[in-house]
């Protein structure tokens, strides 16, 4: 019968083989994610983007020893998908590489990105149907959840690009009046 014994020589190889191995996953991840950053940077001057607290999103479920946590060992996988996806490093690269081409990024707060109706505004949990249906209850919009949000995101880095109002949900309270009469060369707005 063979026992193992730490830090022994075979010990010390199958350490170096498990670190060249995750040595490589982490290059291959931020290969990928600088090609990905620099792709569309090059190609858009503006990027809206949540501004997702993933140090939030990755706290530890455990909580203490006279109240524990519930669910620990799914929250467990889950932050650890979340840190293997690299968002935050994804988010700094592409900053710093919309700044050096001259573009901009606006990161918007992620508050029912997915839950308001792109068509009429309407912001309710209950159009959330599914993880990825969307379904508004006041006006019958239907499509993806995640396309949902992402046309949500990219209205509100509009509103903030175009009216340069602070970065807020909901609609934009920085347009112009819809009745404006033209008397010769300067627009006169009727109240």
């Amino acid at each position: 019968m063979s026992r193992k014994v730490k830090f022994s020589q075979n010990w010390k190889k199958a350490k170096d083989k498990v670190q060249r191995l995750h040595a490589r996953i982490g290059n291959a991840r931020r290969d990928y994610l600088h090609k990905c950053s620099a792709t569309i940077s090059k190609n858009h001057a503006m990027v809206a983007v949540e501004d997702l607290q993933v140090k939030n999103m990755s706290r530890s479920a455990s909580g203490a020893k006279d109240a524990p946590g519930k669910n620990v060992r799914a929250k467990s996988g889950l932050n650890k998908s979340i840190l293997d996806q690299g968002w935050f490093e994804f988010r700094r690269q592409l900053e710093y590489k919309l700044a050096w081409n001259g573009g901009w990024l606006i990161a918007v707060p992620p508050q029912n990105t997915s839950r308001t109706c792109p068509a009429c505004g309407h912001v309710s949990a209950e159009n959330r149907q599914t993880q990825s249906r969307f379904l508004c209850v006041k006006c019958g919009f239907e499509e993806n959840a995640d396309l949902v949000g992402a046309i949500n995101i990219l209205a509100r880095g509009h509103r903030v690009a175009a009216c340069g109002e602070p970065v807020q949900s909901g609609r934009s309270v920085k347009q112009e009046p819809a009745e404006a009469i033209q008397t010769g060369s300067m627009p006169v707005w009727t109240p």
